[in-house]
């Protein structure tokens, strides 16, 4: 049973119906680049400013329309907490986007000199953390990974936060298609997909609420009336989906960077299987700071114009699929007055 301080912090993820209907701007890479396009400069050229610039663009022209946002510490947190509106709930990553790659697979920690505790004490409605894995990694890897999943799990009920967990297959260095890149892996199978949602569902990491991409690429996602392809694809998405019911954990679909009409298609498979939502990004803010960016007036205007006609037009779609998530408390056993501090 959720506790009641990760029920409450889950709630405060919603929107009042009870969907996670949540914009992500804690990409570090992925904005690095595009602030790059934008510019016609080299990733290495970017400036802290930039970033900075960026970000506090993103919650000034999101942020109303958001259930919550989710931030990182490095940048985010600097640019933007001072305008994130008080009904907007706050995410914090945890995880540092440079990880350790070796020819076994790949290893995540946590960003230098951050916590799940300083997370709780700025006032953070829940703690994110992005692991990547592979089933079909080498063994010290893998519990690398796990190790790490489950530290900050146990972290999280420390501190009674909820801890939203995001999972990502990748290629391995040395083949063909391998990039460091936070990009869909052109080599990912269902299988890996389901198999690592399977293993984090286990009660020892204390996952309350999973971030997951689509098992099926969403660009060769067939159209749910597509006959057999699609009901294969609907299998998938239904093991997912059913894993996550039988563990009692929300879950909601990351857009990886794809194309609006491929995200609500995969979103439109995802509700059907159960999710509740999505902590979406660049398939909301990518084309406005990519086309217009450091030009603070188109890109506010763009992001206003088009950014907010995808979260409204995804916001829409998932009020009408998705199947809102309510918190579940424990019932009150309290008899007397000082029951409730004694047992809490």
């Amino acid at each position: 049973m959720t506790t009641i301080g990760k029920n409450r912090g889950l709630a405060r993820l919603a929107d009042d119906h009870g969907y996670f209907t949540m914009v992500a701007l804690d990409q570090r890479p992925p904005l690095i680049a595009a602030i790059a396009k934008a510019r016609g400069i080299e990733p290495e050229a970017v400036t802290f400013e930039d970033m900075l610039q960026a970000k506090r663009l993103l919650v000034e022209t999101l942020a109303e329309d958001a259930s919550s946002m989710l931030f990182d510490p490095n940048f985010a947190m600097p640019a933007a907490i001072d305008i994130l509106p008080k009904k907007t709930g706050l995410i914090v990553t945890l995880e540092e986007h440079r990880t350790q790659e070796t020819a076994e697979g790949r290893k995540s920690r946590a960003i230098d000199n951050w916590s799940v505790e300083k997370i709780r004490r700025i006032g953070g409605d829940g703690v994110k953390v992005l692991a990547w894995y592979r089933p079909d990694a080498s063994p010290e890897i893998i519990e690398h990974q796990k190790e790490f999943v489950r530290s900050v799990g146990e972290e999280c009920r420390r501190h009674d936060i909820p801890y939203v967990l995001e999972l990502l297959v990748y290629p391995f260095m040395g083949s063909d298609r391998h990039t460091s890149d936070y990009v869909e892996s052109p080599d990912k199978r269902a299988e890996l997909v389901v198999e690592s949602v399977r293993e984090f569902a286990k009660p020892e990491y204390g996952v309350d609420l999973y971030k997951l991409e689509t098992p099926v690429p969403a660009a060769s996602l067939p159209h749910p009336d597509a006959g057999t392809e699609a009901s294969e694809a609907t299998a998938q998405f239904e093991a997912v989906g059913s894993i996550c019911r039988e563990a009692g954990i929300p879950w909601v679909m990351l857009s990886g960077g794809a194309a609006p009409e491929q995200f609500e298609r995969v979103l439109t498979y995802a509700y059907a299987a159960g999710a509740q939502g999505f902590l979406a990004g660049r398939t909301i803010w990518l084309n406005a700071i990519e086309s217009h960016f450091p030009d603070v007036e188109r890109t506010s205007a763009a992001l206003r114009k088009e950014g907010h006609g995808r979260l409204r037009d995804l916001t829409a779609l998932t009020a009408r699929l998705a199947k809102p998530w309510a918190p579940h408390y424990e019932k009150n056993t309290a008899k007397a007055e000082g029951d409730f501090a004694k047992g809490y």
